[in-house]
């Protein structure tokens, strides 16, 4: 039986850090992007997505997910994670540690969903989704994939650190949750533009420094293999950066800040899966097409008519489809040990298994999350009333705000002093200063 190896049992403490700090940096990210009335209720559906989801990973995700049970599901063995201690191994690591890094993913995957609903959940509906949907969707789809006789992995679907299993998924339930709840008050008429592109930036940074444990991580060692892995992941966010500014550039005359922050992710998506079976050339490739397919992609809410507040389905899911796709195209055997893309002599076989593995999934995780919704919505309430929404679901959902001489609600008004109550604050005028 294999042993513990010290190294990569080093190099996976690190990586779980690395991709557990990747929620914080979510929360900053998404907290810049919505208006000053939902920044710290956005940043809380990121935060609270950590103990919820711990809870439910230690007592039944984790069984589920990895396992032995049939191709579709793991078994109860490990249920509150009984059997396993600190001599128990996962290949050259301790189990735990493989669980914990595992759990990570989980965490971030349920927090990207909620930016696709920014402004109008309640909070204690989020707080009965995610957990519920962590066991639902997230696990049985990391069990397929992942999971030791999961049958798209049997089939030979390839995806090393979660386009199928963070990115699509996170994305198809984003869109199933967006049309649940419907649009925001405003939406396709009002400015509903990002109130602190520094924090944007900064949640950027984060992300991005998180990404390496996220993909290099996966490789469970400290080798090689690691950093080729390493190395793709920071091309393909420069290059993603790269391709949204010159979409910008020659469609909109300027390159912005914004662009260039969602450019990054949309690279470090898209190489998310392809990250173990591409060279060096391939992530270039991988990086640049996400950034100009995604740089398009962000506008089809507004011809379709789903309000998806913070482009989870345009950069997330399409960015992991370009990802899932590519590896048909650009797997090369020097990564993958075998497996090759159309491009390197592998003909259209692993092309055909990414496509139905990205189908699948998509299917599967967009409909579990409409049920899940629509059961939450009826038994509770999803949304918040139009009222609770149009002063700002900071103060009606938390009681307190980000920006203490700021605006209080989306019609520009003000808290009067010594007042609690959002009746006394709906009551008064509006002033003339626009809304920020």
């Amino acid at each position: 039986m294999q042993g513990i190896d010290p190294a990569a049992t080093a190099w996976l403490l690190a990586s779980t850090a690395l991709v557990l700090l990747m929620t914080p940096g979510l929360a900053i990210f998404y907290g810049g992007m919505v208006r000053t009335t939902g920044v710290l209720n956005m940043i809380m559906m990121s935060f609270i997505s950590i103990p919820l989801v711990t809870v439910a990973w230690l007592l039944l995700g984790y069984t589920l997910a990895f396992s032995e049970g049939d191709g579709f599901l793991g078994s109860l063995e490990h249920f509150g994670m009984l059997g396993i201690g600190p001599s128990t191994n996962h290949g050259a690591v301790p189990e735990l540690l493989f669980a914990t890094f595992q759990l990570t993913f989980a965490i971030i995957t349920a927090a990207l969903i909620s930016g696709a609903i920014a402004d109008r959940a309640k909070f204690s509906a989020w707080m009965v989704f995610v957990p519920v949907w962590a066991i639902v969707v997230y696990s049985v789809i990391a069990h397929w994939v992942w999971g030791p006789d999961g049958w798209l992995a049997k089939m030979g679907a390839l995806d090393y650190a979660g386009g199928l299993v963070v990115e699509i998924a996170s994305g198809a339930s984003a869109l199933a949750l967006a049309i649940v709840l419907g649009p925001r008050i405003g939406f396709k008429q009002d400015s509903m533009r990002p109130h602190n592109l520094p924090f944007v930036l900064l949640g950027v940074g984060l992300l991005w420094f998180g990404w390496f444990g996220f993909n290099a991580g996966s490789a469970l060692a400290a080798n090689g293999t690691a950093a080729a892995i390493f190395l793709n992941t920071l091309v393909a966010g420069c290059l993603g950066m790269l391709g949204w500014l010159t979409v910008e550039q020659v469609r909109d005359g300027k390159p912005t800040t914004f662009g260039a922050a969602s450019g990054v992710v949309a690279g470090l998506v898209a190489i998310t899966p392809s990250c173990g079976t591409v060279n060096t050339l391939g992530a270039l490739i991988v990086g640049l097409l996400a950034g100009v397919v995604c740089s398009f992609a962000v506008g089809l809410k507004f011809k379709l008519n789903y309000d998806d507040s913070l482009d989870v389905v345009g950069v997330h899911f399409v960015g992991g489809v370009v990802g899932v796709v590519l590896i048909g195209l650009l797997a090369t055997d020097v990564m993958t040990g075998g497996a090759r893309g159309l491009f390197y002599g592998g003909g259209f076989a692993q092309l055909g298994k990414q496509l139905l593995a990205m189908a699948v999934v998509a299917a599967y995780a967009f409909t579990a999350t409409f049920v899940l919704g629509k059961i939450i919505d009826k038994v509770m309430g999803f949304r918040v009333s139009a009222e609770d929404e149009t002063a700002g679901v900071d103060f009606t959902q938390h009681a307190e705000t980000a920006y203490a001489e700021g605006v209080h609600g989306h019609l520009g008004t003000r808290r009067p002093s010594g007042s609690s109550s959002l009746t006394d604050l709906l009551k008064q005028p509006r002033p003339d200063a626009e809304d920020a």
